[in-house]
């Protein structure tokens, strides 16, 4: 999944953006409320999180702007302020969550993971294709009893085309929320996961779950046998 982060903090934006990539997101990272708004109404992200204070244009302002604009990803505040005054305005300009600094990296990343898995089907916690579980909450994969050892990245494709499970999901779907805007090399690096995905999750049981559908991408579907 994709992440924007919008935040003048230098150091705290380098920080979140490794540790979140290390998890597996993608992760995308900008310093001012301008480049803030222009990146989360341009592409399609899974969530934001946005300081309020930023240089150029407050987040209060990014927030309301984004959700003029029709878009819904969810978004998740950050601010130095503490007051129960400012938690509101966030909210009621559109933010999801909010979350005063300084804060924990392991309650940012589950409240990160709560917002997503209201943004997945019907806020499923587990997704399930057949017999093949993905859990996003623990970025665990079974296939049946079994469990399966995957990468973050490779966690983050199988994670993406199941969210999307049924549907035809392109190279370039992939390729724009597993890996960042920042991402300049070879697109067949999609095949190339796809492929190990398939020696992991679906050679060793004789299923076939990822379909690929040619001149079209892929779709995730219950094992064909």
């Amino acid at each position: 999944m994709r992440l924007l982060i919008v935040e003048d903090e230098k150091r705290l934006a380098l920080a979140l953006a490794q540790g979140l990539s290390a998890e597996g997101f993608a992760v995308d990272v900008v310093h001012d409320g301008a480049e803030g708004l222009l990146r989360a109404t341009g592409t399609d992200y899974d969530l934001i999180i946005l300081d309020i204070m930023l240089p150029g244009m407050n987040g209060y302002r990014v927030c309301s702007t984004v959700r003029a604009a029709g878009h819904e990803t969810p978004i998740l505040m950050l601010t130095a302020k503490d007051g129960e005054y400012d938690e509101a305005e966030g909210l009621d300009t559109g933010a999801d969550d909010y979350l005063c600094k300084p804060f924990s990296y392991v309650v940012l990343l589950a409240r990160i993971r709560a917002l997503l898995r209201r943004r997945t089907r019907g806020g499923s916690r587990v997704l399930r294709i057949g017999d093949l579980v993905v859990d996003p909450a623990t970025r665990q994969c079974l296939r049946g009893d079994h469990e399966v050892s995957l990468t973050a990245k490779e966690f983050a494709v199988l994670e993406h085309l199941a969210v999307r499970a049924g549907d035809v999901v392109s190279k370039a779907d992939i390729l724009q929320h597993v890996w960042d805007f920042a991402y300049d090399g070879d697109p067949n690096i999609v095949e190339v996961y796809i492929s190990t995905l398939r020696r992991k999750i679906d050679a060793p049981f004789g299923c076939r779950t990822i379909l690929t559908v040619r001149g079209a991408g892929y779709r995730l579907a219950a094992d064909r046998g």
